[in-house]
Protein backbone atom coordinates (compact mmCIF):
# COMPACT_ATOMS: atom_id res chain seq x y z
CA UNK A 1 0.00 0.00 0.00
CA UNK A 2 1.25 3.49 -0.56
CA UNK A 3 2.02 5.82 2.11
CA UNK A 4 -0.68 8.46 0.51
CA UNK A 5 -3.78 5.50 0.26
CA UNK A 6 -3.42 5.04 3.48
CA UNK A 7 -7.18 4.93 4.54
CA UNK A 8 -8.52 6.41 7.76
CA UNK A 9 -9.56 4.04 10.26
CA UNK A 10 -11.16 5.37 13.52
CA UNK A 11 -12.12 9.26 14.58
CA UNK A 12 -12.42 10.14 17.82
CA UNK A 13 -14.08 13.06 18.99
CA UNK A 14 -13.49 15.03 22.80
CA UNK A 15 -15.39 17.45 24.46
CA UNK A 16 -13.60 19.80 26.54
CA UNK A 17 -13.82 22.65 28.91
CA UNK A 18 -10.58 24.83 29.64
CA UNK A 19 -11.45 26.97 32.75
CA UNK A 20 -9.79 30.67 32.60
CA UNK A 21 -6.86 31.71 34.70
CA UNK A 22 -8.39 33.00 38.19
CA UNK A 23 -7.30 36.95 37.41
CA UNK A 24 -8.09 36.53 34.24
CA UNK A 25 -11.93 35.70 35.32
CA UNK A 26 -11.45 37.60 38.10
CA UNK A 27 -10.68 40.55 35.08
CA UNK A 28 -13.95 39.29 32.77
CA UNK A 29 -16.58 39.40 35.59
CA UNK A 30 -15.24 42.72 36.70
CA UNK A 31 -15.48 44.20 32.75
CA UNK A 32 -18.55 45.11 31.00
CA UNK A 33 -21.52 43.08 30.49
CA UNK A 34 -20.33 40.18 32.82
CA UNK A 35 -17.67 39.01 29.53
CA UNK A 36 -15.67 42.42 29.49
CA UNK A 37 -16.75 42.74 25.89
CA UNK A 38 -20.24 44.76 24.13
CA UNK A 39 -22.24 41.19 24.22
CA UNK A 40 -25.36 41.35 26.02
CA UNK A 41 -25.21 37.69 27.56
CA UNK A 42 -26.46 36.60 30.80
CA UNK A 43 -23.95 33.95 31.61
CA UNK A 44 -20.14 35.08 32.81
CA UNK A 45 -17.55 33.71 30.53
CA UNK A 46 -14.93 31.50 32.80
CA UNK A 47 -13.62 28.88 30.34
CA UNK A 48 -13.24 27.58 27.24
CA UNK A 49 -14.86 25.27 24.58
CA UNK A 50 -13.06 22.24 22.51
CA UNK A 51 -13.59 19.95 20.56
CA UNK A 52 -10.48 17.99 19.75
CA UNK A 53 -10.25 15.31 17.11
CA UNK A 54 -7.90 12.45 16.89
CA UNK A 55 -7.84 10.69 13.53
CA UNK A 56 -5.45 7.27 13.28
CA UNK A 57 -5.02 5.86 10.17
CA UNK A 58 -4.57 1.69 8.84
CA UNK A 59 -0.84 1.84 9.35
CA UNK A 60 -0.80 3.89 12.86
CA UNK A 61 -0.61 6.89 11.69
CA UNK A 62 -2.13 9.78 14.19
CA UNK A 63 -3.05 13.46 13.28
CA UNK A 64 -4.86 15.72 15.17
CA UNK A 65 -7.40 19.10 15.35
CA UNK A 66 -8.96 21.21 17.46
CA UNK A 67 -11.56 23.77 17.04
CA UNK A 68 -12.80 26.70 19.77
CA UNK A 69 -16.51 26.54 20.45
CA UNK A 70 -18.84 29.27 22.11
CA UNK A 71 -22.26 29.00 21.89
CA UNK A 72 -22.54 33.08 21.78
CA UNK A 73 -20.77 33.53 18.66
CA UNK A 74 -21.44 29.85 16.83
CA UNK A 75 -24.40 28.31 18.04
CA UNK A 76 -23.19 24.90 18.56
CA UNK A 77 -21.77 22.95 21.39
CA UNK A 78 -18.78 20.53 21.22
CA UNK A 79 -21.15 17.94 22.47
CA UNK A 80 -23.89 18.96 19.17
CA UNK A 81 -20.86 18.99 16.92
CA UNK A 82 -20.05 15.42 18.12
CA UNK A 83 -23.06 13.92 17.63
CA UNK A 84 -23.17 15.59 13.96
CA UNK A 85 -19.90 14.07 12.88
CA UNK A 86 -20.76 10.94 14.38
CA UNK A 87 -23.72 10.37 12.49
CA UNK A 88 -23.79 12.28 9.33
CA UNK A 89 -20.03 13.38 8.83
CA UNK A 90 -17.21 10.87 9.88
CA UNK A 91 -19.20 8.41 7.00
CA UNK A 92 -16.82 10.52 4.10
CA UNK A 93 -13.95 10.29 6.30
CA UNK A 94 -13.44 6.59 7.47
CA UNK A 95 -12.19 4.18 4.63
CA UNK A 96 -10.43 7.46 2.69
CA UNK A 97 -6.77 9.12 2.69
CA UNK A 98 -6.52 11.59 4.03
CA UNK A 99 -5.02 13.32 0.61
CA UNK A 100 -8.34 12.94 -0.71
CA UNK A 101 -9.04 16.09 1.39
CA UNK A 102 -10.70 17.62 -1.76
CA UNK A 103 -12.91 15.06 -2.18
CA UNK A 104 -14.02 14.62 1.39
CA UNK A 105 -14.77 18.44 1.69
CA UNK A 106 -16.98 18.45 -1.67
CA UNK A 107 -18.98 15.30 0.62
CA UNK A 108 -19.03 17.17 3.37
CA UNK A 109 -20.60 20.09 1.65
CA UNK A 110 -23.36 18.24 -1.00
CA UNK A 111 -24.87 15.93 1.66
CA UNK A 112 -24.60 18.39 5.05
CA UNK A 113 -25.67 21.85 4.67
CA UNK A 114 -23.45 24.39 6.22
CA UNK A 115 -22.24 23.35 9.65
CA UNK A 116 -18.77 24.47 9.01
CA UNK A 117 -17.01 24.28 12.30
CA UNK A 118 -17.96 20.37 12.55
CA UNK A 119 -16.19 20.10 9.24
CA UNK A 120 -13.52 22.19 10.30
CA UNK A 121 -12.13 20.15 12.75
CA UNK A 122 -12.05 17.10 10.64
CA UNK A 123 -10.38 19.04 7.63
CA UNK A 124 -8.07 20.18 10.53
CA UNK A 125 -6.94 16.46 11.40
CA UNK A 126 -6.89 15.18 8.22
CA UNK A 127 -4.14 17.80 7.27
CA UNK A 128 -2.10 16.77 10.46
CA UNK A 129 -1.99 12.98 8.90
CA UNK A 130 -1.52 13.95 5.58
CA UNK A 131 1.18 16.29 6.74
CA UNK A 132 2.32 13.07 9.17
CA UNK A 133 2.50 11.13 7.01
CA UNK A 134 5.61 12.89 4.73
CA UNK A 135 7.51 13.62 8.18
CA UNK A 136 6.81 17.49 6.91
CA UNK A 137 5.30 20.38 8.49
CA UNK A 138 1.67 21.09 7.91
CA UNK A 139 2.64 24.67 5.71
CA UNK A 140 4.70 22.56 3.10
CA UNK A 141 1.12 21.03 2.13
CA UNK A 142 0.43 24.61 1.80
CA UNK A 143 3.07 26.12 -0.32
CA UNK A 144 5.39 26.58 1.86
CA UNK A 145 6.22 28.76 5.17
CA UNK A 146 7.19 32.83 3.97
CA UNK A 147 7.65 33.74 7.72
CA UNK A 148 9.32 31.93 10.92
CA UNK A 149 8.27 34.39 13.47
CA UNK A 150 4.37 36.04 13.45
CA UNK A 151 3.84 38.88 14.93
CA UNK A 152 1.29 39.09 17.39
CA UNK A 153 -1.64 41.74 18.55
CA UNK A 154 -2.81 41.82 21.88
CA UNK A 155 -6.68 41.85 23.16
CA UNK A 156 -7.79 44.26 25.94
CA UNK A 157 -10.89 43.90 27.27
CA UNK A 158 -14.01 46.46 27.95
CA UNK A 159 -12.94 47.63 31.46
CA UNK A 160 -11.98 50.64 33.77
CA UNK A 161 -9.56 52.67 31.71
CA UNK A 162 -6.63 51.69 34.88
CA UNK A 163 -7.07 48.31 34.35
CA UNK A 164 -6.84 48.52 30.71
CA UNK A 165 -3.73 50.56 30.63
CA UNK A 166 -2.23 48.25 32.76
CA UNK A 167 -2.67 45.28 30.50
CA UNK A 168 -1.64 47.46 27.61
CA UNK A 169 1.72 48.45 29.60
CA UNK A 170 1.89 44.47 30.11
CA UNK A 171 1.82 44.06 26.80
CA UNK A 172 4.61 46.80 25.59
CA UNK A 173 6.65 45.43 28.32
CA UNK A 174 7.08 42.00 26.14
CA UNK A 175 7.21 43.70 22.84
CA UNK A 176 3.91 43.74 21.61
CA UNK A 177 3.29 46.69 19.12
CA UNK A 178 -0.04 45.86 18.08
CA UNK A 179 -3.13 46.14 20.64
CA UNK A 180 -7.10 45.25 20.02
CA UNK A 181 -9.19 47.10 22.15
CA UNK A 182 -13.19 46.06 22.73
CA UNK A 183 -15.54 48.57 23.01
CA UNK A 184 -19.39 48.89 22.93
CA UNK A 185 -19.90 50.86 26.23
CA UNK A 186 -21.41 54.25 24.12
CA UNK A 187 -19.59 56.83 22.56
CA UNK A 188 -17.81 58.91 25.04
CA UNK A 189 -16.59 55.88 26.81
CA UNK A 190 -15.20 54.72 23.47
CA UNK A 191 -13.30 57.43 23.35
CA UNK A 192 -12.34 57.90 26.89
CA UNK A 193 -10.67 54.10 26.11
CA UNK A 194 -9.08 54.88 22.64
CA UNK A 195 -7.21 58.17 23.24
CA UNK A 196 -5.57 56.69 26.68
CA UNK A 197 -4.28 54.06 24.63
CA UNK A 198 -2.98 55.65 21.82
CA UNK A 199 -1.61 58.64 24.15
CA UNK A 200 0.18 55.09 26.21
CA UNK A 201 1.00 53.16 22.95
CA UNK A 202 2.42 56.12 21.03
CA UNK A 203 1.19 57.12 17.28
CA UNK A 204 3.61 54.28 15.80
CA UNK A 205 1.87 51.21 17.44
CA UNK A 206 -0.90 50.01 15.44
CA UNK A 207 -4.50 50.18 16.96
CA UNK A 208 -7.88 47.97 16.08
CA UNK A 209 -11.06 48.20 18.06
CA UNK A 210 -14.00 45.32 18.31
CA UNK A 211 -17.22 46.30 18.91
CA UNK A 212 -19.29 42.43 19.21
CA UNK A 213 -22.28 43.77 17.60
CA UNK A 214 -22.83 46.14 20.40
CA UNK A 215 -24.71 48.85 18.37
CA UNK A 216 -27.52 49.21 15.46
CA UNK A 217 -26.11 50.98 12.32
CA UNK A 218 -26.88 54.57 13.04
CA UNK A 219 -24.75 54.11 16.69
CA UNK A 220 -22.12 52.05 14.91
CA UNK A 221 -21.08 54.86 12.25
CA UNK A 222 -21.00 58.11 15.14
CA UNK A 223 -18.75 55.75 17.58
CA UNK A 224 -16.20 54.59 14.54
CA UNK A 225 -16.26 58.48 13.57
CA UNK A 226 -15.73 59.77 16.63
CA UNK A 227 -12.62 57.16 17.09
CA UNK A 228 -11.32 58.10 13.94
CA UNK A 229 -8.90 60.51 14.57
CA UNK A 230 -6.52 58.13 16.93
CA UNK A 231 -5.45 56.26 14.04
CA UNK A 232 -7.58 53.21 13.64
CA UNK A 233 -6.51 50.03 11.41
CA UNK A 234 -9.88 48.24 11.27
CA UNK A 235 -13.58 48.44 13.13
CA UNK A 236 -14.37 44.78 13.81
CA UNK A 237 -17.92 43.77 13.89
CA UNK A 238 -19.99 47.10 14.98
CA UNK A 239 -23.31 46.10 13.85
CA UNK A 240 -25.01 42.12 14.25
CA UNK A 241 -23.68 39.62 12.36
CA UNK A 242 -26.39 38.74 10.43
CA UNK A 243 -26.80 43.06 9.63
CA UNK A 244 -24.97 42.67 6.25
CA UNK A 245 -26.80 45.60 4.95
CA UNK A 246 -26.20 47.76 8.16
CA UNK A 247 -22.82 46.82 7.63
CA UNK A 248 -22.80 47.95 4.20
CA UNK A 249 -24.29 50.87 4.94
CA UNK A 250 -21.81 51.98 7.49
CA UNK A 251 -18.94 51.18 5.52
CA UNK A 252 -20.35 53.18 2.74
CA UNK A 253 -19.81 55.97 5.33
CA UNK A 254 -16.67 55.71 7.35
CA UNK A 255 -13.25 55.52 6.15
CA UNK A 256 -12.20 53.10 8.51
CA UNK A 257 -11.97 49.86 7.03
CA UNK A 258 -14.35 47.68 9.27
CA UNK A 259 -14.11 44.17 9.65
CA UNK A 260 -16.49 40.79 9.69
CA UNK A 261 -16.07 38.36 11.99
CA UNK A 262 -19.43 37.04 13.23
CA UNK A 263 -20.92 37.63 9.79
CA UNK A 264 -17.94 35.85 8.26
CA UNK A 265 -18.93 31.83 9.22
CA UNK A 266 -18.54 30.16 5.06
CA UNK A 267 -17.30 30.93 1.91
CA UNK A 268 -20.07 32.27 0.90
CA UNK A 269 -20.63 35.01 3.55
CA UNK A 270 -17.30 36.35 2.70
CA UNK A 271 -18.15 36.55 -1.14
CA UNK A 272 -21.52 38.31 -0.62
CA UNK A 273 -19.97 40.73 2.27
CA UNK A 274 -17.43 41.56 -0.34
CA UNK A 275 -19.93 41.55 -3.42
CA UNK A 276 -22.04 44.33 -1.20
CA UNK A 277 -18.99 46.22 0.12
CA UNK A 278 -19.69 45.87 3.38
CA UNK A 279 -16.06 45.21 4.69
CA UNK A 280 -12.80 46.28 3.83
CA UNK A 281 -11.24 43.28 5.66
CA UNK A 282 -11.78 39.43 7.04
CA UNK A 283 -11.21 38.15 10.57
CA UNK A 284 -10.76 34.49 9.58
CA UNK A 285 -9.54 31.75 11.98
CA UNK A 286 -9.38 27.64 10.67
CA UNK A 287 -12.40 26.68 11.75
CA UNK A 288 -15.06 29.26 10.92
CA UNK A 289 -14.80 28.82 6.95
CA UNK A 290 -14.53 25.02 7.49
CA UNK A 291 -11.14 24.13 7.93
CA UNK A 292 -7.76 24.84 6.97
CA UNK A 293 -8.75 24.20 2.93
CA UNK A 294 -11.84 27.07 3.26
CA UNK A 295 -9.76 29.18 5.32
CA UNK A 296 -6.87 29.34 2.84
CA UNK A 297 -9.52 30.02 -0.27
CA UNK A 298 -10.84 32.85 2.01
CA UNK A 299 -7.02 34.34 2.37
CA UNK A 300 -6.87 33.62 -0.75
CA UNK A 301 -10.43 35.63 -2.08
CA UNK A 302 -9.58 38.36 0.23
CA UNK A 303 -6.33 39.29 -1.35
CA UNK A 304 -7.53 38.67 -5.04
CA UNK A 305 -10.43 41.59 -4.24
CA UNK A 306 -7.82 43.44 -2.31
CA UNK A 307 -9.64 43.22 0.97
CA UNK A 308 -7.20 42.66 4.54
CA UNK A 309 -7.37 39.87 6.39
CA UNK A 310 -6.70 39.50 10.26
CA UNK A 311 -6.23 35.81 11.64
CA UNK A 312 -7.43 35.98 15.32
CA UNK A 313 -9.15 33.26 18.14
CA UNK A 314 -8.79 32.15 21.53
CA UNK A 315 -7.49 28.80 20.83
CA UNK A 316 -5.59 26.11 22.53
CA UNK A 317 -2.10 25.50 22.04
CA UNK A 318 -2.93 22.98 19.46
CA UNK A 319 -5.06 25.62 17.68
CA UNK A 320 -2.52 28.51 18.45
CA UNK A 321 -0.41 26.49 16.04
CA UNK A 322 -2.52 25.73 13.24
CA UNK A 323 -3.13 28.91 12.60
CA UNK A 324 0.47 29.88 13.42
CA UNK A 325 1.01 27.43 9.98
CA UNK A 326 -1.68 29.23 8.27
CA UNK A 327 0.05 32.21 8.89
CA UNK A 328 3.63 31.36 7.84
CA UNK A 329 2.08 29.91 4.37
CA UNK A 330 -0.14 33.26 3.66
CA UNK A 331 2.17 36.13 5.24
CA UNK A 332 2.65 37.53 1.70
CA UNK A 333 -1.03 38.30 1.44
CA UNK A 334 -1.79 39.16 5.74
CA UNK A 335 -0.62 42.51 6.43
CA UNK A 336 -2.21 42.62 9.90
CA UNK A 337 -0.22 40.80 13.18
CA UNK A 338 -2.18 37.81 14.57
CA UNK A 339 -4.01 37.47 17.59
CA UNK A 340 -3.35 34.52 19.88
CA UNK A 341 -5.54 34.97 23.29
CA UNK A 342 -5.36 30.69 24.52
CA UNK A 343 -2.45 31.07 26.10
CA UNK A 344 -2.69 34.06 28.04
CA UNK A 345 -6.46 33.35 29.32
CA UNK A 346 -6.09 29.73 29.70
CA UNK A 347 -5.25 27.62 33.00
CA UNK A 348 -3.39 25.10 30.10
CA UNK A 349 -2.87 24.86 26.87
CA UNK A 350 -3.18 21.06 26.38
CA UNK A 351 0.55 20.83 24.89
CA UNK A 352 3.60 18.91 26.21
CA UNK A 353 5.34 21.82 24.83
CA UNK A 354 4.26 25.21 24.74
CA UNK A 355 4.68 27.75 21.97
CA UNK A 356 7.37 30.19 22.24
CA UNK A 357 6.09 33.80 22.39
CA UNK A 358 8.89 36.49 22.45
CA UNK A 359 9.48 40.17 21.68
CA UNK A 360 6.21 40.40 20.61
CA UNK A 361 6.26 37.09 18.32
CA UNK A 362 5.36 33.59 18.33
CA UNK A 363 7.76 30.98 16.92
CA UNK A 364 6.31 28.93 14.25
CA UNK A 365 6.59 25.30 15.25
CA UNK A 366 8.41 23.31 12.66
CA UNK A 367 7.95 19.65 13.30
CA UNK A 368 5.83 17.27 11.32
CA UNK A 369 2.21 18.08 11.06
CA UNK A 370 1.44 21.32 13.05
CA UNK A 371 4.58 21.18 14.67
CA UNK A 372 3.67 20.01 18.28
CA UNK A 373 2.59 17.41 20.40
CA UNK A 374 -0.77 17.45 22.27
CA UNK A 375 -1.15 16.50 26.13
CA UNK A 376 -3.77 13.75 26.11
CA UNK A 377 -3.06 13.66 29.77
CA UNK A 378 -4.76 16.93 30.22
CA UNK A 379 -7.48 16.56 27.79
CA UNK A 380 -8.70 13.23 30.04
CA UNK A 381 -8.57 16.13 32.74
CA UNK A 382 -10.53 19.01 31.08
CA UNK A 383 -12.52 16.73 29.11
CA UNK A 384 -16.48 17.10 30.18
CA UNK A 385 -18.05 14.26 28.29
CA UNK A 386 -16.74 10.82 27.16
CA UNK A 387 -15.11 10.53 23.90
CA UNK A 388 -17.25 9.86 20.34
CA UNK A 389 -15.47 7.18 18.59
CA UNK A 390 -16.19 6.03 15.25
CA UNK A 391 -14.54 3.37 13.54
CA UNK A 392 -14.69 2.21 9.71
Amino acid sequence: MSIVQDPIRKIELFPIFVPFKAHVRDMLQGGSGKVAMGLKVEDHWLGADFLLCRMTTENGVVGVGDIYVWLVEGAVTPVLMASLIKDHLARYVLGRSAFDIGLINDKFDNNVARNEMAKGVLDLALYDVAARTINRPVYDLCGGKQLDRIPMSMVLPLTSVDIILDVVQRGLDVGLRSFRCKLGDGLRRDVEIIKAVRELIGPNAALRVDYNQAYNPNEALACIEAIAPYGIDFAEQPVKGDDFVGMAWVQSRTNVPLMAHESGFGLRDIVTLADMGAVRTFGINPERPGGMTNALKAIDYAAARGLDVVLHNQPSGLGSAIQLQMHAARASKIRHASELQGHVMMEHDLLKERIVYEDGYANLPTGPGWGVEVDFDMVDKYQIQPTVVVEA
